[in-house]
């Protein structure tokens, strides 16, 4: 096998130039994806408008507001909780500082090389520091807040703009083809749509099903504003592995705080656990898992370099690219064994031991037979 160092240079070159472009350029490349993946779950819609005997414009724009008719929706419908909820804020701030004072206070009494301080003392301190962050805090939360919003916007540009000039698009990328590789390069574009469709129609489902559980077991247990915690948890689920885990820490630290019973807080401990067990092992694998085709190791790493690259967006977005560069991927020769390297690895039984166990699962039908026949 001949070894060429050359182009092993040229793939790594390659690779870390495409990471420093889309570092630098984040700020366009993050909406961009957004972008991109919302306008593949709003084709079927924005067609069905046209079909109607509607333009793209029209179309697209009647997509896009529909998107934010359900947006509003939902703020409408879990108004009165969140306003519930902020105005409790400040006495829940008061729990938070008195039970850190509390831990602070245990510890100090109990580890001998820590100095001494006394409760009263740590609280007074602890507001002091809050109240001096509180103009940098507000600063941030402005400037984030501000961040956001010019995400958000630019994000609904483009999925206006990739929904009016789709057809010109997919016309002018299959002009890098030769004639007769250009129908290759359609199917092609027709998987990638697909993909980026079954991941968002499958974790739309998954935070549906996951919210009424999560809301329903709240409200059995007893906790204030159910259906809050519960869809805010089910909304995070979108990050995958980590979004549960976070989802599930907000109910418990609140429950811990805002009642004085511990077996509430065990009681959502328990109860999100057990929902993230079926999340992971029967409802991501079965709904979400099994449209993307992409093994746990690539989702892993996937989250990693996502995180370190446009931190929660990378989060998000990286898992379905992964699955879109596997379709890219195997469409070409050359690049079979990345394609190979992202698949979900299932062994599929040869046709030698499939018939071995027919024969032995006949046999023993058989002698189960003579049994009952004697």
């Amino acid at each position: 096998m001949h070894l060429s160092f050359q182009r092993i240079f040229y793939a790594i070159a390659t690779v870390f130039s495409l990471f420093a472009i889309m570092i630098v350029a984040k700020s366009i490349l993050i909406p961009l994806g957004f972008a991109l993946v919302l306008s593949f779950i709003l084709l079927p819609l924005a067609n069905r408008f046209q079909g109607w005997g509607m333009g793209y414009i029209l179309a697209a724009f009647l997509s896009l507001l529909s998107v934010f008719v359900v947006i509003a929706g939902i703020f409408y419908f879990f108004s009165t909780q969140i306003i519930q909820l902020a105005n409790d804020f400040g006495q829940f701030k008061e729990k938070i500082l008195l039970l850190f004072a509390d831990v602070t206070t245990y510890i100090n009494s109990n580890i001998p090389f820590v100095p001494n301080l006394e409760r009263g003392e740590l609280i007074s301190k602890t507001k002091t520091l809050l109240n001096e962050s509180a103009g940098t805090l507000a600063s941030q939360t402005f400037s984030g807040t501000t961040t956001l919003l010019t995400g958000v916007l630019t994000t609904v540009i483009f999925t206006f703009l990739l929904l009016i000039y789709r057809k010109g698009l997919t016309h002018a990328f299959t002009r890098f083809y030769t004639q007769e590789n250009r129908p290759r390069a359609l199917k092609l574009f027709k998987s990638i749509q697909n993909v980026g469709q079954k991941y968002l129609y499958g974790m739309f489902l998954i935070i549906l099903i996951l919210g009424f559980v999560n809301s329903i077991g709240l409200l059995i247990i007893g906790i204030d504003n159910p259906f809050l915690f519960g869809f805010l948890a089910s909304i995070l689920a979108i990050i995958p592995y980590v979004g549960t885990t976070l989802g599930a820490a907000i109910p418990v630290v609140y429950t811990l705080v805002s009642y004085d019973s511990i077996w509430m807080t065990i009681a959502v401990f328990l109860l999100f656990w057990l929902v993230q067990i079926i999340e992971s092992n029967f409802l991501s694998p079965k709904i979400v898992g099994g449209s993307l085709k992409v093994n746990a190791l690539t989702a892993i790493l996937s989250i990693l370099i996502g995180a370190s690259v446009w931190g929660v967006a990378g989060m998000i977005l990286f898992l379905p690219f992964s699955a879109m560069l596997k379709v890219i991927c195997a469409e070409y020769k050359e690049l079979e064994p990345i394609a190979m390297i992202l698949s979900d690895f299932e062994e599929k039984p040869s046709k030698e031991k499939t018939n071995e166990k027919t024969k032995f699962g006949n046999q023993m039908v058989s002698k189960i037979k003579s049994w009952f026949s004697k």
